[in-house]
C-alpha cells in the first residue's frame, strides 16, 4: 500500500532499516502550517491509512503513512509535521516503545490508537508523553476532531494563557516566578536558568496554571480548558500529566494538590529582568 499521503515513494525515508532504539541527534525537525497540517500515521494496519488519508484531506490536513516504527521514526526525523498519531500494537517495537523514542527528542503532539477498554492503554500512553487517545475501532471522524483540537490548542496558548488578565503589570507573554520563567510565546521554560523540555500538554497546563497563580483549577476545569472533550476523559488524565510535570519541574515544589478540589500553581512572582 502507498506510504505517503500522495501514494509516492517518500524521499525523505531511509533505505534500509532503521535500528528500532535508534534515535538521531536532532531528531524531528518540524514547523506548524496553518493552512495544511502534516500528520504522520503509524500503523501497520494498510488497509486504515488509505480512507484516513482521504477523509484527513476533507478537513484541509495531510495524512501520511509509515507501516513500521523504524520507517516512522526515520520519516519524523527528516521531515516537518505537526502531530503523530501510534497505534499501540505495532512491529519491530509498540507503540508505547514508540511513544517513548519519540519523546527523548521532540515535544511533536502524539495521540494514541489503543485497543478498546483498555484502561491501562490508555494510562501508559499518557504517562510516556502522550497528548491524547482514541480506542479502536473508532470513527474517522472523531480521530480528525482529536488532532484538530490538540493543534488548535498548541497554536492558542498564549492567548489562552492570557485569559482576561489581571494587571499584574508585568508582560503577558512572559511569566517571571521565583525560579520558574515561562516564555509564552516561544513556549519555553526554565526552571533556574535551565530550560525544560515538556510536551505540548505539559506547557498547555502550567501556562494555565500560571495565568492565575493561586487560583484552585478542578479536574474538570483542565480537562475542558485544555482538551475541550468533556466524555471519557477520565480525571485521572489529568493527575498522570500533572505527575509528569512536578517530576520535570524538580527541584521545584510548584504545583500544589487541594484535596477533592484540585490543583493551582504556589509560586512567587518575581520581576523580569
Amino acid at each position: 500500500m502507498a506510504r505517503t499521503a500522495a501514494g509516492s515513494e517518500n524521499p525523505n525515508a531511509s533505505g534500509g532499516a532503521m535500528p528500532a532504539g535508534l534515535i538521531v541527534s536532532q531528531l524531528f525537525a518540524r514547523r506548524h502550517n496553518p493552512v495544511m497540517p502534516r500528520i504522520l500515521l503509524i500503523d501497520d494496519d494498510e488497509h486504515l491509512a488509505a480512507p484516513l488519508t482521504t477523509y484527513f484531506a476533507r478537513f484541509g490536513c495531510t495524512l501520511e503513512n509509515a507501516v513500521r516504527p523504524s520507517e516512522g521514526l526515520a520519516m519524523l526525523r527528516a521531515g516537518q509535521y505537526d502531530a503523530a498519531i501510534l497505534d499501540v500494537m505495532l512491529p519491530e517495537m509498540d507503540g508505547f516503545a514508540l511513544c517513548r523514542e519519540i519523546r527523548k527528542e521532540s515535544d511533536i503532539p502524539i495521540v494514541m490508537l489503543t485497543a478498546r477498554g483498555e484502561v491501562m492503554d490508555r494510562v501508559v500512553g499518557l504517562e510516556l508523553g502522550a497528548d491524547d487517545y482514541v480506542p479502536k475501532p473508532f470513527e474517522p471522524r472523531e480521530l480528525v476532531a482529536r488532532v484538530q483540537t490538540i493543534l488548535r490548542r498548541q497554536r492558542s496558548t498564549p492567548a489562552m494563557a492570557n485569559g482576561n488578565g489581571n494587571g499584574n503589570g508585568s508582560s503577558t507573554q512572559h511569566r517571571v516566578f521565583d525560579g520558574l520563567s515561562i516564555d509564552l510565546d516561544r513556549r519555553q521554560v526554565l526552571r533556574h536558568g535551565e530550560r525544560v523540555e515538556l510536551t505540548g500538554t505539559e506547557f498547555e497546563l502550567l501556562a494555565l496554571l500560571a495565568a492565575e497563580p493561586g487560583k484552585v483549577f478542578s479536574r474538570d476545569d483542565i480537562l475542558n480548558r485544555l482538551r475541550g472533550h468533556e466524555a471519557e476523559l477520565y480525571t485521572r488524565a489529568v493527575d498522570i500529566v500533572v505527575s509528569r510535570l512536578r517530576k520535570k519541574l524538580e527541584p521545584l515544589d510548584c504545583i500544589k494538590t487541594l484535596r477533592n478540589a484540585g490543583y493551582a500553581l504556589a509560586v512567587a512572582r518575581s520581576e523580569p529582568a
